[in-house]
């Protein structure tokens, strides 16, 4: 974990990689949980039976479920000490390389790839890369928007 004291340090760090992080196991409750809370019951995500017999021979994690574990891997890697709080600010691009399968374990890379001002603080621009265990492709590789606000 690299805890940034100040935003001068954080700019300092531009095209620095962080982690990987920790390994996150991916299992069916997860995903279960996760159709509940988006209402999106496809039966690759839900239903192992069908899902055995289907392109992946188990059930995959949502793209969007991936996804959500921007936040965790992040803060798992880097944090700025100085801020009040830390927002989303969004996605420049995002996509779904390959898919988690259920009972893999995840875990990422943070690219620091820019920071700059904004009112109240600054905004950081991070490539986040989840890969799978054992998998030749990343799951996820996103651009993904953050500000730090004092």
């Amino acid at each position: 974990m690299t805890d940034f004291p100040d935003f001068d340090a954080l700019r300092a760090a531009v095209g620095t990689e962080f982690g990987p992080g920790e390994w996150l196991e991916i299992d069916q409750r997860r995903i279960d949980l996760f159709a509940e809370a988006t209402g999106d019951h496809q039966w690759i995500h839900i239903d192992p039976d069908r899902a055995a017999n289907g392109p992946y021979g188990a059930t995959i994690a949502h793209g969007f479920l991936t996804l959500a574990l921007l936040a965790p891997i992040s803060q798992q890697l880097m944090t700025v000490r100085s801020a009040r709080m830390a927002i989303n600010y969004g996605l420049n691009k995002a996509r779904f390389v390959s898919p988690v399968r259920v009972g893999s374990r995840v875990r990422g890379t943070v690219t620091l790839t820019a920071v700059t001002d904004v009112p109240g603080g600054v905004q950081a621009e991070r490539t986040v890369t989840i890969t799978a265990e054992g998998a030749d492709k990343p799951a996820c590789v996103a651009e993904h928007l953050v500000r730090y606000l004092d």
